[in-house]
């Protein structure tokens, strides 16, 4: 397994308790994957909690502390790291998207967080929390435009989706909203920030008619996999999990529209979104 890289303790809560936690495992002279068996979680989990793409959760920070002889270090620290703007099942997989450097990601009923507008992510929050106030509405819109901006990064990260035919038909906030939202996926797409693929009904059955996935790789940390429910998500770094995923995503690939196809038939219901809105 190839060494973390040096992180710059001062960038975030997260990147310190990383390489503290490189610092006592090394200096306990123990390999991650040997950390990882006195803990019982793998050694690529390990790595990623010192790569910072995983939050150290309260349970694992006393562990550490207890194999590691570092008192009640992790434990008083962990709190700092957990604190997130993102709903609790999603946090970590947010923060890990933001040091990706290649994300897949296919989704059935929606367009994909980092590919919507302000107005579609208002609609989808409003329908999620219909009594919410609106300035907590609002802030979980600022926290999703947040994350997107990973796309203004010319070099990276890859975004490749798979996006099911639903989602483009359903009109998330109506017919205005949907046709602004479609215009930008396509503008993305044309761009070259995004290679999006449409799930045509079509195609039939298909790999992942169960739910969602998200695949994300890192330059020095292993891959992840996230899948999410209604109100819930799992992150998973199971090498034969991810494997298992990566070859289901390849199937949904197989079984969507070129991306050239894709796009034309984006712009067509863009198209048709903006004249029904039309006197």
């Amino acid at each position: 397994m190839p060494g973390p890289k040096d992180l710059d303790p001062s960038s975030s809560p997260r990147a310190l308790l990383g390489a503290e936690l490189r610092h006592a495992r090394e200096k306990a002279g123990l390999s991650q994957e040997e950390l990882g068996q006195r803990l019982f979680v793998s050694g690529s989990f390990v790595g990623q909690l010192e790569a910072g793409t995983r939050r150290m959760q309260r349970d694992v920070a006393r562990q550490l502390d207890e194999v590691l002889g570092t008192e009640d270090f992790f434990l008083r620290n962990c709190g700092a790291s957990a604190k997130s703007k993102y709903p609790e099942h999603f946090a970590e997989a947010a923060e890990a998207e933001a040091g990706a450097t290649e994300i897949r990601e296919y989704v059935q009923l929606l367009i994909p967080g980092l590919l919507q507008t302000p107005a579609y992510a208002r609609a989808v929050c409003r329908a999620y929390q219909p009594t919410a106030k609106e300035e907590e509405i609002e802030e979980l819109v600022a926290a999703r435009v947040e994350r997107a901006r990973v796309l203004g990064d010319p070099t990276a990260p890859l975004l490749w989706a798979v996006i099911d035919e639903a989602a483009l038909r359903r009109a998330v906030g109506g017919r205005e909203v949907m046709a602004e939202a479609l215009r930008h996926l396509a503008e993305l797409a044309r761009r070259g920030r995004a290679i999006v693929q449409v799930l045509p009904f079509e195609a039939g059955a298909h790999a992942a008619m169960e739910g969602s996935l998200k695949l994300m790789d890192f330059e020095d940390a292993p891959p992840l996999v996230y899948f999410e429910g209604v109100g819930t998500g799992r992150l998973e770094d199971d090498p034969a999990i991810v494997r298992h995923q990566r070859f289901t995503y390849q199937l949904l690939t197989a079984c969507a529209l070129s991306p050239q196809n894709s796009l034309a038939l984006i712009e067509s219901l863009a198209q048709d979104y903006a004249y029904e809105e039309q006197p």
